[in-house]
């Protein structure tokens, strides 16, 4: 490697580590959410539930904080890594699903979309509320599988040493859908 691509690989996986930390958090809060019977009556209930209102701010949170950084930091910088010139978001996307690490570019803008409303349109209508909240608890799936699929991306097209690089994310069986909805 030349010394700009061993350091495109640095910035890779430095942010391949961040986007770790994040999902190890996201997948924290995704089991904590994902037993709650959440509807229209659960939504309402969160005024008089402090604990429970937190608990769904810290999901909405980790849940765009892990899509963000995904598609704006560690993208790029693994497209970086491949030579590639990273471009505007939707051709990285693309690029991203063209090489397999990415399941579907419309389910990824669709759960963009959804980031959108769990933080501007929190609580507006309950029942919508609690639609997001359970479709956010399924797309998380895909968020950590992209994850998983990038890192197994960087050992295998990158070449990259296995031990160098996080670990991957363990996805409940049977409880996130590890592909696509």
């Amino acid at each position: 490697m030349n010394p700009a691509q061993d350091e495109a690989l640095a910035r890779l996986l430095t942010t391949l580590e961040v986007v770790h930390r994040a999902a190890v958090q996201l997948a924290y809060s995704w089991r904590r959410m994902v037993a709650e019977p959440i509807d229209r009556v659960w939504v309402e209930a969160l005024q008089q539930r402090p604990e429970l209102a937190e608990r769904v701010e810290a999901f909405a949170s980790r849940y765009g904080r892990m899509q963000d950084t995904l598609s704006e930091k560690l993208l790029p910088r693994w497209l970086s890594a491949l030579a590639e010139r990273p471009a505007s978001l939707i051709e990285n996307l693309n690029r991203a699903e063209r090489l397999g690490v990415l399941a579907s570019v419309e389910h990824w803008l669709e759960a963009r979309k959804l980031r959108n409303r769990l933080v501007h349109e929190y609580l507006t209508d309950a029942a919508a509320f609690a639609a997001d909240l359970r479709l956010a608890l399924e797309y998380t799936g895909m968020l950590l599988a992209t994850y998983n699929r990038l890192r197994a991306d960087v050992a295998d097209r990158l070449g990259c040493d296995p031990a160098r690089l996080p670990p991957a994310i363990e996805l409940p069986a049977g409880d996130i859908h590890s592909t696509d909805r």
